[in-house]
């Protein structure tokens, strides 16, 4: 049995749609634990005071784990290390592990040392709706430090584990991460107070590396701590990580700020804002990022190969079924948005007055997911394509526009009561307290979907690639998407008088009622519009994917 497992874990995976899917299949696992890890911590503290302390505890140390692990990604180390491989031998593919690694050792020991030392200084200035908390604040975020960097190694461990298309072991990581975190929510923090969410965290992380060091130690690529390092060949791997590290801290920066604002404003607007904020991930990294990283090594292979007909055809189909799948779900979590908060997070302390706030921030959350998802794929193609500089620009210009609409936005918030009425009806916030956090969400997406248009129009010209292919599927993306937001609207209305909603199994049965009758109408839609990508779905599953063949995991 245990035998069977581990030849399951370590099983090579080929093929887009293949490795997709698994990945999709984990990250649903994955989503799962995080949807349990934000219900009890709902639960526990609601969408208060405690709750937003943790979560602002969290942005130092993210912005560090995306800078550093930038460096330490495969998308990134993987070219140089098959360069090497392939020109020298495995030894020096491995060499290059090793001298990032020693790198990243020295360099976060320091940085994330001052840090933890200065905490005291700048955390009053970034968060100033927390005074009188900062004490609390600041030993949080010491603790946190140790996340970025365990999360950091496990990120160099995931370009071996990855590169030797080990999908399903690099997938688990994620599972035990969030197991630490609720571990530290349900055993940790009764015994230690908030200072125990934090532990959880980092025994989360420790998991996430550990379940891939036994694989990385037998394989060809091990790699250590070097005596020596060599500038040569890490300025030339500096020159491709550090603008992708700059292209995607721009996001942390942006929610870093966003997150700065809402402390203050009401009580809980961190909390409301974080929450939703992770539910509309919970699609986006199903969708978005599995397409991304499963078609990320085939893509560099093609472009190192000069095949760039290959590499066009690889990006439009995945690009095609990143659309197929995240516009339907847009028009589902509009209308269920608030069964979908209720029944995951409603429960304790976390009252209807959150779940409603919640709901509407993550309907506009998820009205940019499509764009959310397009462009984790479009940068990793111009990270193929060995073109890293071209996406911060864009980047640097969407996030500048976020931030600034936070604020114009919230000055006309302010002191216009037209818009604030406007809104408040709208989403259905009436005599709810704190809708000025709607602001900040709709902020974050301006910035989103002026990236999507600038990055499709340069990867036009950077890739010749034509997109009026994906112009019929968008429409019949579209049309499903109407098609099952009024089919799950007409069912809400319909089972409304029959279900309690003054209990969890009633709103449960109300939203799943209505989400399966709205994904029966997705389905008819497509299959009416002879949607291709329907069957390049039923033909992946067909060659039953857990049926590949399994390659031992090799030794020294």
């Amino acid at each position: 049995m245990v035998k069977r497992v581990l030849n399951f874990v370590y099983r090579e995976v080929r093929g887009l749609h293949q490795a997709a899917y698994i990945i999709a299949l984990f990250s649903v696992g994955s989503q799962i634990l995080a949807i349990v890890r934000d219900r009890l911590l709902a639960h526990t503290f609601g969408a208060g005071f405690e709750l937003d302390l943790y979560y602002a505890a969290f942005r130092i140390p993210d912005l560090l784990f995306v800078l550093f692990a930038s460096v330490l990604s495969i998308y990134v180390l993987l070219p140089f290390v098959n360069k090497y491989s392939q020109t020298v031998d495995k030894k020096a593919g491995a060499e290059v592990l090793t001298q990032i690694f020693t790198l990243f050792l020295y360099v976060y020991v320091l940085v994330a040392g001052a840090l933890a030392l200065t905490a005291e200084w700048y955390v009053p200035h970034m968060f100033p709706g927390f005074a009188g908390e900062y004490e609390s604040l600041v030993a949080l975020l010491q603790i946190l430090l140790l996340q970025p960097f365990l999360l950091g190694l496990s990120s160099l461990c995931g370009v071996v584990t990855q590169m030797n298309h080990r999908f399903i072991l690099y997938a688990l990581s994620p599972l035990l991460y969030n197991v630490g975190i609720i571990l530290g929510i349900v055993l940790l923090y009764p015994l230690f107070g908030i200072v125990g969410l934090a532990i959880g965290v980092v025994v989360g992380a420790v998991g996430h590396l550990l379940i891939q060091i036994p694989f990385v130690v037998r394989s060809d690529y091990a790699f250590g701590l070097s005596s020596r390092i060599k500038w040569g060949l890490i300025s030339k791997i500096l020159s491709v990580s550090i603008p992708r590290a700059f292209t995607l801290s721009v996001n942390q920066i942006v929610l870093l700020v966003l997150i700065g604002i809402a402390s203050s404003m009401s009580e809980g607007s961190v909390s409301v804002f974080q929450f939703a904020f992770n539910l509309q991930s919970v699609p986006l990294a199903i969708i978005g990022m599995s397409y991304s990283v499963a078609a990320f090594p085939t893509l560099s292979h093609l472009y190192a190969k000069s095949d760039h007909d290959g590499f066009n055809r690889q990006l439009l189909t995945a690009l095609r079924h990143i659309i197929f799948w995240a516009v339907p779900v847009i028009g589902l979590v509009v209308v269920l948005r608030a069964q979908i908060v209720r029944v995951l997070l409603g429960s304790g302390q976390f009252d209807w007055s959150d779940t409603r706030l919640t709901a509407a921030v993550l309907a506009i959350f998820v009205l940019s997911l499509f764009a959310q998802a397009i462009l984790l794929l479009l940068i990793r193609a111009f990270y193929a394509g060995g073109r890293t500089k071209l996406p911060l620009f864009v980047a640097i210009f969407g996030g500048s526009i976020s931030i600034a609409s936070a604020f114009i936005l919230q000055k006309i918030y302010l002191s216009n009561v037209d818009f604030q009425l406007f809104l408040n009806d709208l989403f259905r916030l009436s005599e709810v307290e704190g809708a000025e956090i709607l602001v900040l969400a709709l902020a974050f997406i301006v910035g989103q979907l002026i990236q999507l248009v600038l990055l499709l129009a340069f990867s036009r010209r950077a890739f010749m690639v034509s997109y009026r292919s994906l112009i019929r599927l968008t429409i019949q993306a579209c049309l499903a998407s109407v098609a099952g937001g009024i089919s799950a609207y007409v069912t809400l209305v319909f089972v409304v008088d029959g279900v309690n909603q003054d209990t969890f199994i009633g709103i449960m049965l109300q939203g799943v009622s209505a989400g399966v009758m709205g994904v029966i109408a997705v389905i008819l839609t497509y299959l009416a519009m002879r949607s291709s990508e329907i069957n390049e779905i039923y033909r992946s599953f067909h060659t039953k994917i857990f049926k590949t063949d399994v390659i031992a995991p090799q030794d020294n």
